[in-house]
């Protein structure tokens, strides 16, 4: 089984791209965010010519979630974290014993703010509801964070120590993920340093390989056990109008 997740930063703007994309790299279940369109638009057609089925919520400009796969996924359910928080966040399916997660974070803005107190609170509300679910089945959580979780995840982590991404209060949201029953899924396989998912595009950021590990796929302790090989496909990020981010794929033995 090979999962995958990409902020594609507009989907009908990189439709052709996600889909050649698809075609080969061949992953299982893509989770994709930021896909910027409202639900009458979403680009399903395209997409199921590419051999997926796909679910989705998003809106005009800004968010939006969805799920590709290749298997129809079961209970479909969007969701809010936070009741005050309606932007379309968070979407997830199942296929077989396992629930598939396509998650975009809150960014935050700033340290001291309300956007940043609230980013806090909609990660460990999400929190509590991927630990509800992991009572039941397996859980795979993708999506864009927003929060890179160690050192090793950002290019100068003394520069950008307290900073949006890499504040203390991010990392800690994330080390309560993991006491959930979650793991990176990524770091299990991955251990060397420069493996960066997200490059600002200003000041030849990406060129100059200073980006940070933003994108995850976390996974409960059945699935962590059963992962074979993670990558970034760095690649993709070099190309002309390509998104800010680039895709994370992660290989599981078995079947999903």
């Amino acid at each position: 089984m090979r999962v995958a997740t990409w902020n594609v930063n507009s989907l009908r703007l990189r439709l052709e791209r996600v889909a050649d994309w698809l075609r080969r790299v061949d992953p299982d279940v893509v989770a994709l965010q930021e896909t910027k369109v409202v639900d009458d638009l979403f680009p399903a057609e395209a997409l199921a010519e590419a051999g997926y089925q796909a679910a989705f919520a998003g809106e005009k400009s800004y968010n939006g979630v969805a799920l590709l796969a290749k298997q129809p996924l079961a209970g479909v359910r969007v969701e809010y974290p936070l009741a005050e928080n309606g932007a379309k966040r968070l979407i997830s399916g199942q296929i077989g014993d396992t629930r598939f997660y396509s998650a975009y974070f809150p960014n935050g803005r700033s340290p001291g703010t309300p956007f940043y107190d609230e980013k806090v609170r909609w990660i460990d509300a999400l929190g509590e509801m991927v630990q509800r679910e992991a009572q039941q089945r397996g859980v795979v959580l993708l999506g864009d964070y927003n929060v890179a979780p160690r050192p090793i995840d950002v290019y100068d982590p003394e520069l950008l120590e307290s900073h949006i991404h890499f504040t203390p209060g991010e990392r800690a949201t994330l080390d309560r993920l993991a006491e959930r029953g979650l793991s990176d899924a990524f770091r299990l396989i991955r251990q060397e340093a420069g493996q960066y998912s997200w490059w600002d595009y200003r000041q030849g950021m990406f060129r100059r390989n200073l980006g940070l590990r933003i994108d995850h796929c976390w996974v409960t302790a059945q699935l962590a056990a059963r992962v074979t090989d993670a990558f970034i496909d760095k690649p993709e990020r070099a190309k002309d109008s390509a998104s800010d981010h680039a895709p994370v794929v992660v290989e599981f033995s078995g079947e999903p």
